[in-house]
């Protein structure tokens, strides 16, 4: 098979304050007409640099060196050097004429790569203008029809409205239709589904799968994810600091690795079902990514997760808690309908406890999270820490919240201020709350939390951009651990770490669990995390609870209809059935519970399954009933 792009002793140095630092080393790889090439690693492995050099898009400050092939033939073609393009020697001028008609690209976060101030329909057809010189009246009916290509639901009506009114998953998919305008010989995606609920996960998987047969596209995937490479890969290609490790088919990477790198990246990944059979969390059997390539992983003591006494009084209740926004007003200005971003939810927390919410977006996670930090006027209902009301603390008690219970927020960049260096972010909540320490010690202090969350001390006086987003986490992490809080509210803390990071970081969640009673809720789209390392399980849809119980009853005794959803969305490593599921494309999306102002969604009647393990009602069938009923009497 002839090869559509050849990269040839590829090398690329920065410029830093510190020196030149060579990010990708000697890298020789090339990929076929019609194929899916999987690119994994964790950040700093030369993975994007890898990509930006295929696209031209690394700055002056690179100095790149080697080539990079792009065959101008067929997939029936012999592919020769004099029949091809060396993209590394071209002129800006002419990659301009090559990038998003010949190769286009989905980048990691689609808010930020869309213009905020220019229609869909406009972005998507400024390329086909641009490309295939056609009237911006044709580029938008072209642009429409690849609205409908990528599943939009009423695509066409789609084209006027501005990034910031479609969901995640929409964007992503307005993201998909830009890189598709011209129809591209090579679609390059990084990291394009690791923000994403599972569920349309899932769906923007099987999405670029039928859309590279359809088109007859090549496609680099780039992802740290091994459970997305096993849905989507024909050919993996593992890189570690800027050095291709190790090449091969996809059944050969999971099932026969070679390198000590990769053999450690699949033992750090997540995997669903792990937990069958146990009552309480457990560890990863990882260290860092160092201390398992030097062959110390194998015998690493797990932490179990230490028993809960729910006898005793919660540290945190919520009760009947709602979250209502407006969402459309008249002529007049007054709301006309609102939505329900959280009704009626009650829970409780217990002291030492790990409580995951899941749920796809806009179920009200998130919003459950701001609203017990006090973040949200909206929010009525109560939630008391302590004898405090958190939705109307005094100023004395907002001090003491502050201190006591601590946030990890989604989007590391947009949290943390891009004029103050990370020591300094990590010194902050140190500073207000223990005014007694000097700056020697605050600065103690913080290198000592980022050295356990994998930051290495000679970064401390660093700024946020110098920072992958999975490294902004980490000092996000550090900065909520700095105070010793009661609880912490992790909101997707580490959805966007690597494998090895997001295990070496949950485990160091457990230690501080188990050595100083801090309670977590945990805010998650990952089901086998959850899974791992949460006690109890909320699922919720559209601002509502629909299960909840302890983890194993979840997992293993799943009931309502939306969980099993979730559930059939996760990425599952298993050669022994199909290689890779099909998955059914929808078009539709969760709908947001909007409502007349005036009115409310109906409440769920929660049925006890068994004990503690409750089911919004739904259609269930007398038999399923009578069994909860018999399990529930077995169980007592």
């Amino acid at each position: 098979m002839s090869k559509l792009l050849e990269a040839r002793h590829l090398n690329v140095n920065f410029d830093t304050l510190l020196g030149t630092k060579q990010v990708l080393k000697d890298i020789n790889i090339g990929m076929a007409y019609n194929e899916i090439l999987a690119i994994v690693g964790e950040s700093g492995s030369g993975k994007s640099v890898f990509s930006k050099s295929i696209m031209g898009l690394l700055g002056e400050r690179a100095d790149v060196h080697g080539s990079i092939w792009l065959h101008k033939g067929t997939a029936d073609d012999t592919a020769i050097e004099n029949n091809g393009l060396d993209l590394v020697s071209l002129k800006q001028a002419e990659l301009e004429e090559i990038r998003g008609d010949q190769i286009s690209m989905i980048f990691q976060d689609p808010m930020t790569s869309l213009n905020p101030v220019m229609t869909v329909g406009k972005q998507i057809a400024e390329a086909i203008c641009i490309h295939q010189n056609k009237t911006m009246k044709d580029s938008l009916e072209e642009a429409g029809r690849l609205l409908d290509l990528v599943r939009v639901p009423s695509g066409r009506k789609i084209l006027s409205v501005y990034p910031h009114q479609l969901s995640g998953g929409m964007r992503q998919r307005v993201m998909i239709a830009m890189a598709l305008a011209c129809k591209p010989k090579l679609l390059i995606a990084d990291e394009p589904t690791t923000a994403l609920d599972v569920t349309i996960q899932a769906q923007i998987l099987g999405l670029i799968k039928e859309l590279q047969k359809e088109l007859n596209m090549a496609v680099i995937f780039i992802t740290h994810d091994m459970g997305v490479v096993y849905e989507i890969a024909d050919r993996v290609a593992v890189m570690y600091k800027g050095e291709l490790v190790e090449t091969g088919t996809l059944e050969q990477i999971f099932t026969s690795p070679q390198h000590a790198y990769t053999r450690a990246l699949l033992a750090a990944a997540p995997k669903l079902g792990e937990m069958s059979g146990t009552d309480l969390p457990r560890s990863f059997p990882v260290l860092t990514m160092e201390e398992e390539l030097a062959g110390k992983g194998g015998n690493v003591a797990q932490i179990d997760g230490h028993q809960v006494d729910y006898s005793q009084k919660p540290i945190l209740t919520a009760s009947n808690l709602q979250v209502i926004f407006p969402r459309r007003h008249n002529f007049f200005g007054q709301v006309t309908h609102q939505i329900h971003a959280v009704a009626n939810v009650s829970f409780d927390l217990y002291h030492g406890e790990t409580l995951g919410i899941v749920g796809e977006s806009g179920s009200g996670k998130s919003t459950i999270g701001n609203a017990i930090l006090g973040l949200l006027p909206e929010a009525t209902g109560d939630v008391h820490y302590g004898g405090i009301n958190l939705l109307e603390p005094t100023p004395e008690q907002r001090e003491l919240i502050r201190k006591d219970i601590s946030f990890i927020f989604q989007d590391p960049l947009a949290s943390l201020n891009p004029r103050m260096t990370i020591g300094a972010a990590v010194e902050e909540p140190l500073i207000i709350h223990c005014p007694e320490m000097t700056s020697a010690e605050r600065e103690i202090r913080a290198k000592e939390l980022l050295q356990q969350v994998g930051i290495a001390p000679e970064l401390y006086r660093h700024y946020p951009h110098e920072f992958s987003g999975g490294m902004l986490q980490r000092v996000n992490i550090a900065r909520a651990l700095t105070t010793n809080p009661k609880i912490i509210v992790a909101d997707e803390s580490v959805s966007a770490l690597d494998v090895s990071v997001q295990a070496t970081v949950l485990n160091l969640m457990m230690e501080l669990q188990r050595d100083l009673g801090v309670s977590f809720i945990f805010i998650s789209h990952d089901m086998a995390v959850i899974e791992r390392v949460c006690h109890r399980v909320l699922v919720m849809t559209k601002g509502q609870l629909v299960e909840v119980g302890h983890r194993r009853a979840i997992f293993e005794n799943t009931q309502h209809s939306y969980t099993r959803k979730l559930l059939a969305a996760i990425p599952q490593i298993d050669f022994s059935t199909r290689r890779q599921k099909t998955f059914e494309l929808i078009t539709d999306e969760v709908p947001d519970p909007v409502f007349p102002v005036g009115d409310s969604p109906a409440p769920k009647e929660m049925i006890d399954v068994s004990p503690g393990h409750k089911v919004a009602m739904e259609r269930y069938t007398r038999d399923v009933i009578n069994v909860s009923s018999q399990s529930m009497r077995e169980a007592v």
